[in-house]
């Protein structure tokens, strides 16, 4: 609190207090969802870089921005932190390229062009690993170098194959300067049997009364018919007409109904489930991971965003055990059933 002397306060004290206070409360307001702010003694701190949690058949390998190479992740690449590897009791064979990882925080940006080391900054400056307890893990990254982000990405796992991940950041520095600040995650699959994606949604066209249905996301080259937006979506981010991350701003013909998707890879379908208020952007390249690895992505953006001000989203992943042979339809039946599970509170 401000220290008061004598029976009144001045009122440009009062005024800096107001401002102070209203500055704070959107941080004060609302419990976290990591240690962004909180960190805690009794946090632990691997020296090797990497955890692994287990539960309800499900493991996951969580990872800093250092290499490793281990029997556990043999031949992992420097910067792609999240998570290094997903395996489940009926499929042990990683799903993730082993090189790369999955929910891997990629970019920051504001649509100008810049240098491949400050869009790709996530990947590129210090993080710091803190496990919670037995099914969490948080990554922390202190304000990054150039844009001054500071933030922190939560890995929970919860009953029956399901992960949460929760991201709480804070701009530090005002260095925006196209009215926005861009986010982006990217996972990358080991050789799957399609490269397309799967969503409830329209033709971008459509008429309103056009009921949703099944659409199948294809993308024929890295940066083309990449980004699925919401039916209702119309925010406008403006970028450089040279804005070398083609995936950012590269539409589709197709809008989504509902903030999730799902992709299938090796008898197992991985979805990933949004909230609607995040309005998260669908994105997907056919070879980012590699020829026949693609890379199955989200964005993330903050209109305006002020100096010291929290901001955050969450959503879910399901890795689900598909029935044997399964067709395309029945895959999506058992998608959906899944689907209504992720709608309620976490457990």
């Amino acid at each position: 609190m401000i220290p008061v002397k004598g029976k009144h306060m001045r009122r440009s004290t009062c005024l800096h207090w107001l401002l102070w206070t209203l500055t704070l409360s959107p941080m004060l307001g609302d419990a976290a969802w990591t240690s962004l702010l909180s960190p805690s003694e009794t946090m632990t701190r691997p020296e090797k870089g990497y955890t692994v949690l287990r539960r309800d058949g499900l493991e996951v390998v969580v990872v800093d921005n250092r290499a490793v190479d281990d029997e556990v992740l043999p031949g992992h690449a420097a910067g792609y932190h999240g998570i290094a590897a997903i395996r489940h009791r009926d499929q042990p064979r990683n799903m993730f390229v082993p090189r790369y990882a999955g929910l891997n925080f990629e970019h920051i940006h504001d649509g100008s062009t810049q240098d491949r080391a400050i869009l790709f900054e996530p990947r590129n400056a210090a993080m710091e690993l803190r496990v919670i307890d037995a099914n969490t893990v948080d990554l922390y990254q202190s304000p990054t170098p150039f844009w001054g982000l500071e933030s922190c990405m939560r890995y929970r796992l919860l009953s029956d194959g399901v992960i949460e991940m929760a991201f709480e950041c804070i701009p530090r520095r005002d260095t925006f300067q196209s009215g926005y600040c861009g986010l982006f995650w990217a996972s990358y699959i080991d050789q799957p049997e399609s490269l397309d994606i799967h969503f409830k949604g329209n033709p971008e066209h459509a008429p309103p009364s056009t009921p949703p249905s099944w659409q199948r996301g294809i993308t024929p080259a890295h940066g083309t018919l990449a980004t699925h937006r919401g039916i209702d979506e119309d925010r406008i981010f403006p970028h450089d007409p040279d804005f070398p991350l083609t995936l950012a701003f590269g539409f589709s013909n197709q809008r989504y109904s509902e903030p999730w998707y799902f992709c299938v890879c090796r008898n197992m379908a991985l979805m990933y489930h949004f909230r609607p208020e995040d309005q998260i952007w669908l994105t997907q390249s056919p070879s980012g991971g590699g020829k026949g690895c693609p890379a199955w992505d989200f964005q993330w953006f903050i209109p305006e965003p002020q100096i010291g001000k929290r901001y955050r989203f969450k959503m879910k992943a399901a890795y689900i055990p598909l029935k044997p042979e399964a067709t395309l339809d029945e895959i999506k039946n058992q998608v959906l059933q899944k689907r209504t599970t992720l709608q309620h509170e976490p457990r």
